[in-house]
């Protein structure tokens, strides 16, 4: 199973990134995240991880699908994806340095343009179905020689989220394994 999760924070036309300080993506911007642990079910993880990296509490969180990733031929990692959705008008001041790096807005035009090399490599090419539409993704990415070299979004049953069977049966027979990290 896959045990990491990441969240995009979205005020309005904004979306909450963090510049990591450390690896992967160390200095690029992308979302909020980190590790299941123990036994720990995807969303209780990803409400942990909201509060202990940006201490935000009011918030809509939907569950968005999957970020599975293949590096030279083979699937080696995924993360479970979520929206958080906090007011327009929800007050909350950036840049915040933080143990994981700096939290910052920053414009949806900003994060997806293609001029863009500051943002981690995926997210540009799955942010508006994120945002947009209500169906849940494997937001499938293959990266060769540490690039990013193609990006296909699978649509999934939302059921994964709290399915443990159905999720171990979809990294079986999708990914070819149990992906485990």
């Amino acid at each position: 199973m896959i045990k990491y999760n990441i969240c995009f924070v979205r005020r309005g036309d904004e979306i909450l990134l963090l510049n990591r300080k450390c690896p992967p993506w160390m200095g690029c911007w992308n979302g909020v995240g980190g590790k299941l642990e123990g036994n720990e079910v995807p969303r209780a993880s990803m409400i942990r991880e909201l509060e202990e990296e940006t201490h935000i509490q009011e918030y809509s969180l939907s569950f968005k699908g999957v970020v599975t990733w293949s590096v030279n031929g083979g699937i080696t990692g995924g993360m479970y994806l979520y929206l958080a959705e906090v007011p327009e008008d929800y007050v909350y001041d950036t840049p915040v340095a933080t143990d994981e790096g700096i939290l910052d807005w920053k414009p949806v035009a900003w994060i997806i343009d293609k001029a863009n090399a500051g943002i981690a490599a995926n997210i540009p090419g799955s942010l508006e179905l994120i945002l947009h539409d209500p169906n849940c993704y494997d937001h499938r990415c293959t990266y060769e020689n540490g690039k990013l070299i193609e990006q296909t979004p699978l649509q999934i049953s939302s059921s994964i989220e709290t399915d443990e069977e159905l999720r171990k049966t979809f990294f079986i027979n999708n990914l070819g394994n149990e992906v485990t990290i």
